[in-house]
């Protein structure tokens, strides 16, 4: 019972290293494991070693079945962590997020004006960039108010934009 408990706790231990140590294994190898799609890293080894021990431990430890039949459920119960952690590893790497806003991506855009633009010269608006509220340094040709609204004709830099007050 004590060598189960102790291959369920080196398991655990392990995922904890794995998390830490990112990547170690595929490192100490070369990337000679990465052909094999994930199939052989830190978390899946770690899933199988610990449900190995623990599930091992829980059939010895409750049926009056001998080490060989705690060994099989053990292995069992292992290959099933180790095929749902391989699983659920790869679901999130293939997880795409939404690109990145791009300065170009401002243009076309309304805002308001929250320091008055001075003709020819930087004021500030707010706009809205990726579902965030974005303030930054605008340019007009012409003067425009606190509060107008203004369209983004292009994007200068990261931080500043030229814009044009909206006709109404």
């Amino acid at each position: 019972m004590n060598l189960f408990l102790g291959l369920g706790i080196a398991g655990v231990v392990l995922l904890a290293l794995s998390l830490v140590f990112d990547g170690i294994l595929e490192g100490l190898f070369g990337g000679l494991l990465e052909g094999l799609g994930g199939l052989v890293s830190l978390p899946v080894i770690a899933g199988f070693l610990s449900m190995l021990g623990f599930g091992g431990a829980i059939v010895l430890g409750t049926t009056g079945a001998g080490t060989l039949a705690a060994t099989v459920a053990g292995v069992l119960a292992g290959l099933v962590a180790a095929a749902l952690t391989w699983k659920l590893s790869r679901a999130l790497m293939r997880d795409q997020t939404d690109a990145t806003p791009r300065n170009e991506d401002l243009v076309g855009t309304s805002g308001s004006v929250v320091t008055a633009i001075p003709a020819d010269g930087y004021g500030e608006v707010l706009l809205r960039l990726g579902g965030q509220l974005v303030k930054l340094s605008a340019k007009s040709r012409v003067p425009v108010a606190r509060g107008a609204e203004v369209w983004v004709e292009a994007a200068l830099s990261s931080t500043a934009v030229s814009v044009r007050p909206v006709e109404r």
